[in-house]
């Protein structure tokens, strides 16, 4: 048996209270009920119960025999009781009056998504837990242990839907092919071209990457852009607004082009009659919106939204960072890729694209004033560029 360094170590962690990584219960007696609680775990991050510790924050701990008897109900539970097994871990922690806590670690699931023994899929809420009862979080579940991509989904829309002459132009430059010479030759190029399904239709990337419309078939994947006086956002007041849509090179260059000339222009030491050049490099927003059209989440039905303001411009792309991914990591080049037919296409031309992770070091490299939110409650990425005031 060991310590937890000390009881007031323990104690420390106690007096947090629970959350979505801690949880208390000062008893188990229901296998089934337990499997629920880890496989919540095990589908979100990860976590700990504390058994013996009551849910006031009170400790009574557990006698000898209870710890038999509940380190079996553990082993049964996570073995029996959930699809698939899980491999968790125990630790005894004796309290001053002798008397025992449990601490058992049930890591972040590597075969998600995990069900109990009804055939329910739990996940984290808050201190509590909730069912998964959408086939959006059920898909999310799958992509993010990338057994599943957004990009890769059916739509309804079939091939002749295509832009037949961007995508003439893109077998030409990229490929060297001609257009194929049949309907059904067709179908198997786009599906070896991973852009259309088995059953015929476009997939995702299909559409946004070489629809005529995407905007018919998806119209919640367009860009929302508003020019706002001031520094907050009004309800009716604004400078410039515009919606943007189309295939991904127009969504990327409308959207771009909309920046630019909502920024100021500063001579620089050039002539005054030189149109001057833009308060910040528009390599800057090249990246951040090459990053927001390929590593947003498309599970959520959702806008990418653009606010210029007087201080700041941003970008605010829907779904938090995936997996383990943080602020910390893509500032320092760390990437995770959760659309890859996106990212390969982009890889080849129909983007400015310089190298998988390195998009954000280089923005930061140009222009260091910027900010990134990964707002986990709201799923949303925000990337905050900083402007100067006129002048400094």
């Amino acid at each position: 048996m060991s310590k937890f360094q000390s009881a007031a170590d323990l104690k420390s962690q106690i007096v947090l209270g629970e959350d979505s990584r801690r949880q208390f219960k000062q008893d188990v007696t229901n296998a089934d009920a337990l499997a629920a609680e880890m496989a919540a775990f095990a589908n979100s991050e990860g976590g700990v119960i504390l058994l013996g510790v009551a849910d006031d924050g009170s400790a009574p701990g557990l006698s000898l025999a209870d710890v038999g008897r509940i380190n079996q109900l553990i082993s049964n539970a996570a073995s029996q009781h959930i699809r698939s097994p899980l491999t968790v871990s125990t630790e005894n922690l004796e309290l001053d009056n002798g008397r025992i806590v449990i601490m058992l670690t049930v890591p972040k699931g590597i075969d998600k998504p995990y069900f109990d023994r009804n055939g329910v899929i739990w996940l984290k809420s808050g201190a509590d837990k909730r069912r998964v009862n959408s086939k959006e979080e059920l898909r999310r579940l799958f992509q993010s242990v990338d057994q599943f991509h957004a990009d890769e989904l059916p739509t309804k829309a079939d091939i002749d839907k295509l832009d037949k002459l961007r995508f003439r132009d893109f077998l030409r430059d990229v490929y060297q092919q001609p257009w194929p010479e049949s309907a059904e030759d067709l179908l198997t190029l786009l599906q070896n071209m991973n852009l259309a399904t088995d059953d015929g239709v476009l997939n995702l990337a299909g559409v946004l990457l070489f629809a005529e419309r995407p905007e018919w078939i998806k119209p919640q994947f367009i860009v929302k852009a508003i020019r706002y006086p001031g520094n907050t956002i009004h309800s009716t007041d604004y400078l410039d607004t515009e919606d943007f849509s189309g295939p991904f090179r127009k969504l990327f260059d409308d959207t771009l082009a909309f920046i630019m000339r909502n920024l100021h222009k500063v001579q620089a030491g050039q002539g005054v009659n030189s149109p001057g050049i833009a308060e910040i490099p528009a390599s800057v927003f090249e990246e951040l919106l090459v990053n927001a059209l390929v590593h947003r989440d498309y599970l959520v039905s959702a806008t990418i939204r653009l606010f210029i303001f007087d201080d700041r411009i941003e970008i605010v792309s829907p779904g938090h960072l995936p997996n383990n991914l943080t602020v910390e990591k893509i500032r320092a080049g760390i990437s995770n890729i959760r659309n890859p037919i996106l990212a390969s296409y982009v890889a080849k031309g129909m983007l400015p694209y310089k190298g998988l992770g390195s998009g954000i070091k280089r923005a930061l490299q140009n222009w260091p004033d910027i900010d990134f939110t990964d707002d986990r409650e709201r799923c949303l990425f925000i990337a905050t560029v900083h402007r100067k005031e006129i002048g400094k």
